[in-house]
C-alpha cells in the first residue's frame, strides 16, 4: 500500500493549517464467534475510553504508523493489518485538523484484559493503561471521534 506525499493547506477561518497524520487501530479478535474490539480505559478520568492511535511521524506512512503505534499503546506483536478502513479530516476540540486514518487489525491468542504501560513516551510516559474487548458499538462510551467507524467493523 503505497501512499502518495503531498502538501494539504485547509483553510479555516482565514488560516492555513496543516492537518496532523492520526492512525487510528480497530483490533479486533473473534471470540466465541463473535468479533470484539480492543479499547483501553484511560488512568486520567477525562481521557476517558479510547481505541489505540497515534501520530504519524515525518518519515511514517499511515500504515507503518499504525502498525507502531499499536505495539507502543498495546504490547502486542502479533497483529496483522487487514485493510484501511477510513479517511477523513476532522477537527479537533483545541482547532487542530486531524487527517484521521482508520485501520482494521486483527490479533489472536490474546488475553481478555490486561494492563500496560505504553513505550511510545511524551504524554503517556508513566501512565497505565487497561486493556479491554467489545462486543457492540454501543457496548461503551468511546471518546469523541474514536467510534467513527465502529459501524464497519460491527455489521
Amino acid at each position: 500500500m503505497r501512499q502518495s506525499s503531498f502538501l494539504l493547506l485547509v483553510i479555516n477561518g482565514g488560516m492555513m493549517m496543516i492537518p496532523i497524520k492520526k492512525a487510528y487501530g480497530y483490533v479486533t479478535r473473534i471470540n466465541n464467534g463473535v468479533t470484539q474490539v480492543l479499547v483501553f480505559q484511560h488512568p486520567i478520568r477525562e481521557a476517558g475510553i479510547q481505541i489505540p492511535k497515534g501520530t504519524v511521524k515525518p518519515q511514517e506512512d499511515a500504515y507503518q504508523a499504525v502498525m507502531r503505534e499499536m505495539k507502543e499503546e498495546t504490547g502486542l506483536e502479533n497483529f496483522h493489518v487487514e485493510k484501511l478502513i477510513a479517511e477523513d479530516f476532522w477537527e479537533n476540540a483545541d482547532g487542530a485538523i486531524h487527517n484521521r486514518y482508520f485501520y482494521q487489525l486483527s490479533v489472536s491468542n490474546v488475553p481478555d484484559e490486561w494492563d500496560y504501560q505504553p513505550t511510545g513516551g511524551g504524554d503517556e510516559e508513566g501512565l497505565t493503561f487497561h486493556f479491554f474487548w467489545i462486543s457492540s458499538e454501543h457496548e461503551v462510551q468511546l471518546i469523541k471521534g474514536h467510534g467513527d467507524y465502529l459501524n464497519m467493523i460491527f455489521t
